[in-house]
Order: C-alpha cells, then structure tokens, then sequence
C-alpha cells in the first residue's frame, strides 16, 4: 500500500482537527449563554456526522481493508472485535477521568452560573471550585492530562492513518472529529475561565488538549509503521468507529438535550447526517 505521498497531507488534517478545540474556546467567549439552542443544536449535529460517517463509511471500509488479508466469517468478526475494542477504551478512558475535571463532561447553564454570579451561596461556590483549593490538585492535573491524552491520541492517529489509506476518508473523519472537538473545546474552556476569569489560560488548556492528536499521530505512526497494512488500516477503522459511536452516544447527543429542547438536538442530529452524506457523494464523484 502506498502512503508515503500523503504523509504531510494526513498529519496537516490530524493538526487541523485537534486545533478545532481552540475554536470552540473562542466560541465559549462570545456566545450568548442565555441562548443555548445553537449549542444544542451543534452537539447534535457533531453526533450526527459522527454517528453516519461511522456507519455508513468507515465500518464499510474496514470490512474492505480486512478482506484483503481474509475473508467472509472472520474478516466480520475482526471488524466486530476492533469495533467492540474501540467502545471498551473510549469507555475506560472515560471512567478515568473525574467528573469534575472531565472535558466530556459538559457544565449545565446551573453549573455555568454557580461559577459566575457574584451573589452565589459560598457553600454552592466551594462546591464547586473544590479542585481549586486542594492540595492534591497538581497529581489530579496531571492524572488528568494523561487520561485527557490518551483518548485525543486514537482520534489522531485514527484520522492520521485514514488519511494515509484514503485521502476522501480521511478528510471526512478529520471533518467529524474536528466538529466533536469543538463542543470540546467550550467544554474545558468555559469552567476554567469562569473560575479564573482569564481568557487566555481557558484557550490554552483547550488547545493543548487538542494537540495531543498530532502527537498522537505521530507516535503511532513511528511505533506501528513497520505493521501497517490493510489488516491493521482496517482494524484502527472500526476501532476508531467504535470510540465516534461512543462519543455520540454516551456525550455528545445527552450534552444536546441538556442544553436544549429535544427537536433542537434531534434536528442537529438529522441535519449533520444529511449534510455529511450529501458531502461524502460530492467527493466520491469529484475527488
């Protein structure tokens, strides 16, 4: 399989998607919080992308990428395994990670004002900024990072060998990952500037936390490239498949109906397929 061409290409695309948390931070800054629906409405349209792009795109061509190498019964139950696999670590990165600290975790418009409005009970406010004062913050920071790096660092080299194999595919999962990592981005970004009111420090740990994807590109690439072939494309596919499914399912779309009405979120959901599956028909004709 040739790749080697599209290696500055791919890692432009992975660099490209991790940086979309630096515009989500941005977006944290000027949205208007006393309306919500366009927020709701965005995470459902990210978990609509993601959620067709997995099915209807990447589950197919890693069922293609493994029947090269074997067919029928096994080259299913390969894809069903890494599909399952890349469920089970997005779920234990996820169990990892501390509610309070958890970019995934999306803050309420409640959790949001607790932080924000001057007269707030102190109780409510110590509650909420708890992390702020203990001692034990520095370990919690940096247990953090790492299990916030571990689970950027698939996302990347997901989008890093996709664009290696098929430059069409990769544009499109670097398409869905940058729209998940951008309701990530106002996810880190909004707690920390509200407790710290400072504008630059919340974008910073936003952007920092997407840029563990081209790192992590890289450092699978450099670990796994004397294995890649059709199995393995085929197998970090339906692995990647699996951690985009969780993602929508397990984050993104509960995310949308906190921040809005249930149509608000439903319609983002609809709008994302249709829109992701009139792009990908656009470039399988022209591309």
């Amino acid at each position: 399989m040739e790749f080697e061409g599209n290696f500055l290409n791919a890692f432009l695309l992975t660099l490209g998607a991790g940086l979309a948390t630096g515009v989500g931070a941005v977006i944290a800054f000027f949205a208007d919080r006393r309306s919500p629906w366009l927020l709701s409405f965005g995470l459902g349209f990210s978990a609509g992308v993601m959620i067709y792009v997995s099915f209807m795109e990447i589950l197919p061509q890693s069922l293609e990428s493994i029947s090269q190498s074997t067919e029928g019964f096994t080259a299913n139950l390969i894809r069903l395994a890494a599909f399952a696999g890349g469920l089970l670590f997005t779920a234990v990165i996820d169990r990892l990670v501390p509610d309070t600290v958890n970019p995934h975790e999306i803050r309420t418009e409640h959790d949001i004002d607790i932080l924000h409005k001057k007269n707030a009970d102190k109780n409510d406010i110590n509650e909420k900024l708890v992390l702020k004062n203990d001692p034990n913050l520095a370990r919690a920071g940096i247990f953090t990072a790492f299990a916030i790096a571990l689970h950027n660092f698939p996302e990347g080299f997901a989008t890093f060998t996709a664009a290696l194999s098929d430059p069409v595919l990769g544009v499109t999962i670097a398409a869905a990952i940058a729209l998940h990592n951008i309701p990530e981005g106002i996810a880190i970004s909004v707690p920390i500037f509200y407790a710290t009111g400072k504008r630059i420090k919340a974008f910073m740990y936003a952007l920092l936390s997407g840029l563990a994807e081209p790192v992590g590109a890289l450092i699978g690439w450099l670990i796994l490239r004397q294995f890649m072939n059709d199995m393995t494309f085929g197998i970090v596919f339906a692995g990647v498949a699996g951690i985009m499914i969780y993602i929508s399912i397990d984050e993104l779309l509960p995310a949308a109906r906190k921040y809005g009405k249930e149509h608000v979120a439903i319609s983002g959901v609809i709008a994302g397929m249709i829109i992701m599956a009139v792009g990908l028909d656009i470039m399988d004709n022209f591309f």
